[in-house]
């Protein structure tokens, strides 16, 4: 790609990139151009690592050039630049413009043991928590039903530190879309989870055994889907909800749990 320098000698992206890479701030944008902006160290070191393939063009300073290995064409500017160009109020000094990955067709097959699933989580940060935490737990997988936040979307990217792109991400229209794709992949049931009702999630048997496992939205809850068993985490002390991510934080290491105890007795 061509770059041109200013005034002060600094090499900088032309001005089409920085109109695109600005654009990818909002979803019509995003949208358009299949394309999404990850910015700060960790998320940006993230994306190099699992998807190199997918960068486009980086703009840094020079500090944050001398700590990445930058894959593609990099465009080193002055702090003031990345300011400018910046989502964020305080700039890390680096952001990238990436291809947002492309799903993997309907009939690919899962490798997971279970599959966690996003029913309309709209807010960034628990997005990015429960991705954060998939992955860490060993996830390949994130499935989301419409009305989920945008995973692509800067805040979601920031907030996850780039773990969507070590991941395979499913979309759905709705519940029952999804559950007749899991099945035609060989998983079974749909659990739904519930702060109030179903089987604990300490004692539910096969859980975890080729399932898909929904957490539902932050204000509403998880929607309606006709026979699906549905499972809690017991409160004592008889609160009113958890928050989605810290829900699905105890769900997915409940996961891990069994996984260390079935390592443990074999």
């Amino acid at each position: 790609m061509p770059c041109r320098k200013n005034k002060r000698d600094a090499v900088e992206p032309t001005r089409a990139q920085c109109a695109l890479l600005k654009s990818l701030y909002t979803r019509h944008g995003r949208k358009k151009s299949a394309r999404c902006v990850c910015e700060g160290l960790r998320a940006v070191g993230e994306l190099f690592a699992a998807r190199p393939d997918l960068v486009e063009f980086t703009v840094c300073t020079g500090e944050c050039a001398e700590k990445l290995s930058i894959p593609g064409n990099c465009f080193v500017v002055s702090p003031e630049k990345i300011e400018e160009l910046s989502g964020t109020v305080h700039s890390q000094g680096i952001l990238s413009v990436a291809r947002v990955p492309d799903e993997p067709a309907p009939e690919t097959p899962c490798g997971d043991r279970f599959v966690l699933a996003l029913d309309r989580i709209g807010d960034p940060g628990n997005f990015g928590t429960i991705c954060r935490t998939a992955r860490a737990a060993g996830l390949t997988e994130l499935w989301l039903t419409r009305g989920t936040v945008d995973p692509y979307g800067d805040k979601a990217v920031r907030a996850a530190l780039g773990a969507q792109f070590s991941m395979k991400l499913r979309s759905f229209e709705n519940l029952e879309s999804l559950r007749r794709s899991a099945a035609a992949i060989g998983f079974g049931p749909v659990f739904l989870t519930d702060p109030h009702q179903g089987e604990s999630c300490f004692q539910a048997a096969g859980l975890y055994d080729r399932t898909v496992l929904v957490i539902g939205c932050e204000s509403t809850g998880v929607g309606e889907l006709a026979g699906a068993p549905r499972v809690m985490i017991p409160m004592p002390g008889h609160f009113e909800s958890l928050n989605a991510a810290q829900a699905a934080t105890i769900f997915i290491f409940e996961y891990v749990r069994r996984q260390e105890n079935t390592v443990q007795t074999t």
